[in-house]
């Protein structure tokens, strides 16, 4: 029996609520259970040196957690001067997520920022901001397009995420914080609204995992994805 009492193929609750931000072109906070995610989208009429006159424009996004978002209060980044390692590789994991699924030719010379930040920890903050950015990165391109900005709409299908691993020897869907932490394999897969996979991120903790056991993760996986995606476009209805 998993600590919260789910089935191993089911997600815990998601809630996806849009336009939080008056200011941010984009907006959503996302809730996996108990972890939240505030992610807004920013949009800038320039593009980074290295791609300027290249005709076509960037998504990007940055990623941190509130000092409180954990049981123990985490210094912040900021004040040691530095961002972890952890904090760049997920951050450089959302941005890849989102360009995965944006043709940024018809983004024009443009950047959008996607910032996430975690109000709430409890597992899964990662494909938590994956799956909430997509929704504010579709925003921010709507409030685009209903400006006359650009004309065709840039975004190419959907993009999720979410956690798999084997807990307590059992395959298992969204692992929150307790299963995470005790988890033999963890692993994160992102993936479209087509089924086309962009990334996939997974480490045995013990034991290590079976090519049988890997096939069913990314089977929970997709089943979890085509859950995601369809909140999201409820949400976006």
């Amino acid at each position: 029996m998993r600590p919260s009492k789910r089935a191993p193929d089911e997600l815990r609750p998601v809630r996806i609520e849009r336009g939080v931000s008056r200011h941010a072109e984009g907006s959503c906070l996302v809730r996996f259970g108990d972890t939240e995610v505030l992610c807004m989208a920013s949009l800038e009429d320039k593009v980074p040196g290295w791609l300027r006159g290249a005709g076509r424009g960037w998504v990007t996004a940055e990623y941190g957690m509130l000092p409180r978002a954990t049981n123990e209060r985490m210094r912040r980044e900021a004040s040691s001067g530095k961002q972890s390692g952890r904090t760049l590789e997920i951050q450089r994991l959302i941005g890849r997520s989102l360009r995965a699924v944006t043709d940024l030719v018809k983004l024009g010379e443009r950047q959008i920022t996607v910032d996430c930040d975690v109000l709430q920890a409890d597992g899964g903050t990662r494909t938590a901001a994956i799956t909430g950015g997509w929704v504010a990165l579709h925003d921010c391109v709507r409030w685009m397009m209903e400006r006359d900005m650009i004309a065709v709409n840039p975004l190419d299908d959907h993009v999720a995420a979410v956690s798999c691993g084997i807990y307590a020897g059992n395959t298992v869907l969204d692992l929150d914080y307790p299963e995470d932490s005790e988890a033999g394999t963890d692993a994160n897969f992102v993936i479209t609204g087509a089924g086309n996979l962009v990334e996939i991120q997974a480490s045995a903790e013990g034991a290590p995992f079976s090519e049988d056991e890997f096939a069913a993760m990314l089977g929970l996986a997709r089943q979890g994805i085509g859950k995601l995606v369809d909140l999201q476009k409820l949400a976006i209805a």
